[in-house]
């Protein structure tokens, strides 16, 4: 690796973020671990960041509410085509391959997911996901990086979290907990061989750059990306992050939590092809991700959860789109999920003020279930409240 490019990008990236350092597609938040105490690390918790806003009222689809067919003339999901899951709701036809794991009782529809005031910016609103913020509170820290802080992973994991698809460390940000984002395990491995640090200079600054840049190494050596997997693996640029993600799952250096994005839901004109191809792309990927994982033995022990910043509006628009709204649908599976319907379907006949939808089912509650339900964390010391929590978990 260019030693000049690799301190202009992590001076850049120490100036927006302390202890922060960069190795290509890889960019780490370093800091000294709490105490340990007893969570079930061992647990992987796996979440899907539908990046720009899923439309949930097309990806669950109430089909039995005439209200949903006149507020969508263009875009409803033909009743005949929705997968039913029960007699008022269905998925979208492009998650069919999903429709055998809810069959099977391991996919959990989480609907109506969102939370009180919501903010309509992606910005503000990914932000509020990121730290379980309230509307009015401004956290510096993400909530998975509280976590850490409160009870930290094993000291011998090679990392506490891995972000892929994305170079924001979204609830991983902040400087109290090891996270790396990359993306993809070859090249990440690739360049931190590359690296070479030399930490014996005077200045103290550079020093403590080059030390970071060492710690980068040291995780990108415990990520061992060599396995074959016999799973076949999407050829679409989600499916590399699934196939990145299982590499990693299968690493013996270890990590608690995975951060995976999908890219492209902002979808206000010409919304149709757009958004089936994007859901084609999740179930996909979402199966590939459960067979790589049930290969190592790894599937049982894990939780995904999907989230976003926020719904789409229940009315289309005038470019065969949708604009920003508010609550949404989720999935949760995992090899000990309780799979069926949680929170409640959309309530098209009372659309508040602004046409949008409000919410049953507060997001906090999904994270306070992650953290108390599957790795045995004290939700209320990281989310400022406690939360209920959800049944959605098996023994």
């Amino acid at each position: 690796m260019d030693r000049r490019r690799f301190l202009h990008t992590t001076l850049g990236a120490l100036a927006a973020r302390p202890l922060a350092g960069s190795l290509g597609g890889l960019t780490a938040s370093l800091a000294v671990a709490a105490p340990v105490v007893t969570p079930a690390y061992e647990r992987l918790l796996v979440l899907v960041e539908l990046k720009g806003g899923n439309d949930g009222l097309n990806t669950v689809v109430p089909y039995a509410d005439p209200a949903y067919y006149a507020l969508r003339p263009k875009l409803a999901i033909a009743r005949d085509s929705v997968i039913p899951l029960g007699d008022r709701v269905g998925l979208h036809p492009a998650l069919r391959p999903l429709a055998a794991e809810f069959a099977a009782g391991r996919l959990a529809v989480l609907q109506g997911v969102g939370y009180p005031a919501p903010n309509l910016s992606h910005f503000r609103s990914i932000e509020i996901w990121d730290t379980a913020a309230r509307s009015d509170q401004y956290l510096p820290d993400g909530w998975l990086t509280r976590t850490f802080a409160s009870a930290a992973p094993p000291a011998g994991f090679a990392a506490d979290g891995v972000v892929i698809g994305s170079n924001d460390m979204g609830p991983l940000a902040g400087r109290n907990t090891r996270a790396l984002a990359l993306a993809n395990t070859e090249a990440f491995l690739r360049r931190a061989r590359l690296a070479h640090a030399e930490p014996q200079l005077g200045n103290r600054a550079l020093a403590h750059i080059l030390k970071t840049e060492s710690d980068v190494v040291a995780a990108a050596a415990r990520l061992d990306g060599s396995r074959t997997f016999a799973t076949t693996f999407p050829a679409t640029a989600f499916g590399n992050v699934v196939r990145t993600a299982c590499h990693v799952a299968a690493s013996p250096g270890g990590v608690a939590c995975l951060r995976l994005t999908l890219n492209g839901f902002d979808t206000h004109t010409g919304q149709a092809p757009t958004h089936a191809r994007l859901l084609g792309e999740l179930a996909d990927g979402l199966i590939a991700l459960k067979q790589g994982l049930e290969e190592i033995g790894r599937w049982n022990d894990t939780l995904v959860v999907t989230y976003a910043e926020f719904g789409r509006r229940p009315r289309e628009n005038l470019s065969a789109g949708t604009d920003h709204g508010t609550a949404s649908a989720h999935f949760a599976l995992g090899g000990r999920v309780a799979g069926g319907l949680y929170g409640a379907g959309p309530d098209l006949a009372h659309l508040g003020g602004d046409g949008n939808l409000a919410f049953a089912l507060d997001f906090r509650s999904v994270y306070a279930t992650a953290l108390e339900r599957w790795w045995g964390v004290d939700s209320r010391g990281v989310l400022d409240a406690r939360y209920e929590t959800l049944p959605l978990l098996r023994a």
